[in-house]
């Protein structure tokens, strides 16, 4: 098997990183990016506020309580969109093979940059912190699993390289949340069995990883032990645009959800538009006062993404909805994801077409 070089880049919190760059009197201070709403999670915050105690996921009354001096933002996704972008120009102007992981991280394949690779990635922090004053944290590694548990240990600003003949050894002390594939649930099923770090791991056969995390037990018996064949992928497929909203208040307004779901769809509309891609499936989902979610979707005939095509599909899931409690949360999706707007005829599809059947 061939080594390869792998860079993963972590951008450092990175949404109130944003707010404190554009706002220079936010800089050393707990910054909380945050939905709108008492009902809303926190997106991301800065470290200061970490320092609290405060982490991405967590309500904003509890993040309010543990950090009542931190100053809460609004989340500006056009903003943070626009800047993930130029980030990744400037990683594809090292090499062609880079894969965004999300809107905040992404891998890259250096096997073929001639230059050291501590280098490289010096030069990749250079060019992002000279254009956008941001910082961020990079793991380097002969594979993506071990670039990616490199990247957060030294953050912010960090740098960590694994090599080959450190494994397994490094990796013993950690615990088993840092092994990418292993959810919460079983988190919890490994911790009521007193299975707490990655070397308490390593002792389950892979008959037992099978066992405890089903298909996925075999790749993360290889993983944990330095092995990961994954390539990274020059083109990552988009599944799903979508976007949700908790209310500060439940609600049966229909001309509310209505209003909720027209922003949503220029949103996605938007989001379509700069990857040039439309979508077939629209589905709609709600939470109900008692916390049950229901979920209706609609697949078309031909791909959409015109944000009035949209919504009037959405409206008529909407309207479909069987609604006699008040709604807590209300999303807009789109899958069934295509870089074109017409589906491709089958020979047969012509023939009934052209009435020649």
């Amino acid at each position: 098997m061939v080594k390869r070089t792998i860079i993963h880049v972590d951008m450092d919190a990175f949404f109130a990183s944003v707010e404190q760059t554009d706002n220079p009197k936010l800089m050393g201070k707990p910054v909380i990016v945050c939905g709108e709403g008492a009902r809303s999670v926190v997106s991301t915050c800065s470290y200061e506020a970490r320092k609290y105690g405060v982490h991405s996921a967590m309500p904003y009354f509890l993040a309010k309580q543990l950090c009542p001096r931190g100053i809460f933002m609004p989340v500006r996704h056009k903003r943070y969109s626009r800047i993930s972008q130029g980030i990744l120009e400037i990683l594809e102007s090292i090499t062609d093979a880079v894969e965004p992981v999300s809107i905040d991280e992404a891998y890259l394949d250096i096997s073929d940059v001639k230059a050291n690779p501590i280098n490289v990635e010096n030069v990749i922090k250079k060019r992002v912190k000279e254009k956008f004053g941001l910082t961020l944290s990079a793991g380097i590694s002969y594979n993506k699993f071990l670039a990616k548990i490199a990247s957060d240990w030294n953050k912010p600003n960090g740098l960590m390289v694994i090599e080959e003949q450190m494994i397994p050894e490094i990796l013993k002390p950690l615990p088993v949340r840092k092994v990418h594939g292993i959810g919460e649930k079983s988190i919890e099923r490994l911790n009521s069995i007193g299975i707490f770090t990655i070397e308490q791991l390593l002792k389950l056969t892979e008959e037992e990883m099978v066992y405890y995390f089903g298909k996925y037990g075999v790749e993360i018996y290889c993983r944990i032990r330095g092995i990961d064949n994954r390539v990274v992928c020059r083109c990552r497929e988009i599944k799903s645009i979508g976007r949700e909203i908790t209310f500060d208040k439940d609600t049966k307004d229909i001309n509310v959800l209505k209003k909720v779901i027209k922003n949503f769809a220029l949103e996605i509309q938007e989001n379509l538009k700069k990857e040039s891609l439309y979508a077939k499936t629209v589905t709609v989902k709600i939470k109900t006062e008692d916390f049950k979610s229901y979920t209706r979707s609609s697949t078309l005939k031909e791909h959409i993404r015109s944000s009035v095509e949209i919504e009037k599909v959405a409206f008529e899931i909407l309207d479909n909805f069987d609604i006699k409690k008040r709604i807590r949360l209300i999303g807009l999706s789109l899958s069934n994801i295509s870089d074109t707007k017409y589906e491709q005829l089958t020979f047969f599809d012509k023939i009934l077409n052209f009435g020649l059947n």
